[in-house]
């Protein structure tokens, strides 16, 4: 979700770098991409913690995010381009089109409402209801047993290093849209697209 549907990885990093303020840590954006970007949650809050040796509970911090999140979402999130034409395409192919992220439910809703897209997903699943978050590919795993679907025959649509892992790691086409595509570590993907205009293409292509 975070990075392919709607441009809120800034947002996050945003939200991580005010909260981490708060405790008198100063980090930055690159930080934030090294250590926790497309991590759930709790794994975000636990790195700092680990990282700056914080005495609080990591649950204090995973509250705090999320509720900085969910503001910044309703104030400045934006879907990222292509992302209603390759919903509709989608539902006109008779696709079946499932959500499988990092992020908590608070946040799912928030994208949703801000969007207004919740209609075209059958299957929500969030990482937090998972023993494990990506790069374990428990969360693609659920999306495709739910669907009702084999693995193999799932694509999956990520931004980040360790989504892409989680969706190869599931045996599935995963197919990346990242923000530096030069990234040698993206090589491990079945495509690398720079918009969700150009999934559409590949999809035509691939019937």
């Amino acid at each position: 979700m975070d990075g392919v549907i709607i441009d809120s990885e800034p947002i996050w990093r945003n939200a991580q770098i005010k909260v981490l303020a708060s405790q008198n840590v100063i980090i930055t954006a690159e930080d934030c991409i090294k250590y926790t970007m497309g991590k759930r949650i709790d794994d975000v809050a636990l790195t700092w913690c680990e990282l700056f040796n914080l005495s609080l509970d990591p649950k204090i911090i995973e509250k705090e995010i999320i509720n900085s999140v969910v503001v910044l979402i309703g104030e400045e999130g934006e879907a990222k381009e292509g992302l209603f034409e390759l919903l509709d395409y989608l539902v006109a192919s008779n696709f079946k089109i499932g959500l499988g992220t990092s992020s908590s439910i608070p946040i799912i809703n928030a994208v949703f409402d801000k969007l207004n897209i919740r209609h075209y997903f059958k299957v929500v699943c969030s990482a937090d209801n998972e023993d494990y978050g990506k790069p374990h590919p428990a969360v693609y795993l659920t999306v495709a047993k739910k669907l009702e679907v084999k693995p193999q025959d799932c694509i999956v649509l990520e931004d980040s290093v360790t989504g892409m892992i989680a969706g190869k790691s599931a045996g599935m086409t995963t197919i990346v849209i990242p923000e530096n595509q030069n990234d040698p570590r993206f090589s491990l993907a079945d495509a690398i697209f720079g918009t969700m205009i150009e999934v559409i293409d590949y999809l035509q292509t691939e019937k």
